[in-house]
């Protein structure tokens, strides 16, 4: 098994079509499905099964994607390591973050990097907390930025920022003229909350539980995939819904929204990296550019 087969394959897996592959990888379709064939041959199994005009991966294709991913991720930072000289940094730093710490904390830490070290390029991709874990687990990403807390022995975490999530509705919702809202009157509320895996969620269901609330107890009207979308639900029908306080400030001081008064546990902002791959200067400099525990951005 090479290197290049594993790349094709990798390609091919992730466009399910083979000539998208090919022409991504600059090779001909009949180069790329003679890799896939020796590959195929070589270990007397099908990656992939061809549906008409289309490919797919098979059952054992899915399982071994995630392993030709980290195999070629480890082979780029094996090279980083023998290829890094003194001098100027140059080179790639791929960064993965959360919606929030991508949009409200990230860009400031990213200029002054940029200004620091031109050579190397940023690339910033966005997800969630989940994503952004399993992109630095698996090697897809060198260092991710989360919004609270992780369950992954592969990697490292440390704390950079400090965020406080805020509940808000509409203000005509009955809670934004009324007493700050009991436990019991949190649950009986309707609710517009990010997905499962989202940082901001699990942060929230952690305080809730912290004041003896069973989050499963909410009423959730909705889940949408980004703050941007839950702040424009808001603001159009009788529901409540949490975000971080940098997120909600524009809407806030707009009057568009308003804020409840219940108090809601900090949340950290952390910095991921796997705790055995090697850490290119590049990520070495980025981290170097982080304020310490003592000095923490809110």
């Amino acid at each position: 098994m090479t290197l290049e087969q594993l790349r094709i394959f990798v390609a091919v897996a992730e466009r399910q079509h083979l000539t998208r592959a090919a022409d991504a990888l600059h090779l001909s379709p009949s180069a790329v499905s003679a890799a896939l064939r020796t590959l195929e041959q070589r270990y007397g199994t099908r990656l992939f099964d061809r549906v008409g005009r289309g490919i797919e991966l098979t059952e054992i294709g899915r399982h071994f994607l995630p392993e030709a991913k980290q195999a070629l991720a480890a082979a780029a930072a094996a090279e980083l390591a023998l290829t890094e000289r003194g001098g100027a940094l140059k080179g790639r730093l791929a960064v993965a973050a959360s919606q929030t710490v991508s949009a409200y904390w990230l860009p400031r830490p990213m200029l002054r990097f940029h200004a620091a070290h031109p050579g190397v390029t940023l690339d910033l991709a966005i997800g969630n907390t989940e994503t952004v874990t399993r992109a630095v687990r698996d090697g897809a990403a060198d260092l991710g930025f989360i919004e609270g807390e992780i369950d992954e022995p592969a990697l490292a975490a440390r704390l950079v920022a400090a965020d406080r999530l805020v509940i808000v509705t509409a203000p005509d919702h009955p809670w934004a003229a009324g007493p700050v809202p009991t436990p019991a009157e949190l649950a009986a509320g309707r609710w517009i909350l990010r997905e499962r895996g989202s940082g901001t969620r699990s942060a929230f269901e952690a305080s809730l539980r912290g004041d003896g609330l069973d989050p499963s107890a909410l009423d959730i009207a909705m889940t949408l995939p980004s703050n941007e979308a839950i702040l424009t639900a808001l603001g159009a029908g009788p529901y409540a819904g949490v975000a971080s306080e940098r997120v909600a400030a524009s809407a806030l001081a707009a009057g568009r929204l308003r804020r409840i008064d219940y108090p809601l546990r900090p949340r950290p902002f952390r910095m991921l990296w796997h705790k055995e791959r090697y850490r290119t200067r590049a990520a070495r400099a980025f981290e170097a550019l982080l304020p310490q525990a003592g000095e923490m951005e809110e």
